[in-house]
């Protein structure tokens, strides 16, 4: 199973017709706002895509749901509900946040579920989400920075689409666990890995770099993903390390 953390409490994005907002709202309004819902925490089944439509239809006007924006690699357009509910389905599935019955079918996970999900979280991944959560001691702790893309990704001589994370235990487990129920048939490459003092400091530090250079790529699922080379991001991580 994946993560079961509860994703954070109901925000509602500033409106934009956008993927990233997109994004925003099925992580952290529509998601959010389903997890309270009757008709989920009674237990039963339930169709996610209706429950979607509910959180759209109480935010949204049909207006604003029927706006067509952009694909990020054509000039081809989907309309911001269905990118919304795509977002929603993907998120639960990374996450983990539902136990899916069958395809668009989901319910709350049971006890025996939980359990188990328990059981097999690491030392490495409670440090890891308690850096991420800004604890203060956690902050501490020296890790590992690493680079991973997948192999339909990769380019020879141009940027591509890197993803920059960090974690306390090993590269391979961490990747593997983000990568669990991803939309890709491909297995993740691992780029380059450098192990540093602080990594949660060291990790902020050089997505701020990279964000200032205009390398981020805010028009996907997550906040880690970059256009960028394995050299310029090594170079950055020595930069941020000789500071």
């Amino acid at each position: 199973m994946g993560q079961l953390q509860p994703l954070p409490g109901l925000t509602m994005p500033p409106f934009e017709a956008t993927r990233s907002f997109c994004y925003q709202f099925a992580r952290y309004t529509v998601l959010a706002e389903m997890a309270t819902m009757p008709e989920v925490t009674s237990g039963a089944e339930f169709r996610m895509v209706d429950l979607t439509q509910k959180v759209l239809d109480k935010y949204l006007t049909p207006e604003q749901q029927h706006v067509r924006i952009k694909k990020a690699n054509s000039d081809e357009t989907d309309p911001l509900h269905s990118i919304v509910k795509f977002f929603a389905s993907f998120i639960t599935k990374q996450t983990d946040l539902f136990a899916r019955v069958r395809p668009g079918i989901y319910r709350v996970h049971n006890d025996a579920e939980l359990v188990a999900a328990e059981e097999s979280i690491s030392d490495a991944q409670i440090e890891d989400a308690a850096i991420a959560d800004g604890d203060a001691e956690a902050v501490e702790f020296d890790g590992w920075l690493y680079a991973f893309s997948f192999p339909a990704l990769r380019r020879a001589d141009a940027p591509f689409p890197i993803k920059v994370g960090m974690t306390t235990g090993t590269v391979e487990e961490r990747v593997a666990f983000q990568c669990k129920g991803s939309a890709t048939f491909d297995n993740p490459v691992i780029l380059g890995r450098w192990q540093v003092k602080r990594v949660g400091a060291a990790e902020k530090a050089v997505h701020y770099v990279l964000k200032a250079k205009g390398k981020w790529r805010e028009n996907v699922p997550g906040t880690e993903w970059f256009d960028t080379t394995v050299a310029e991001v090594e170079s950055i991580i020595a930069f941020v390390a000789a500071g």
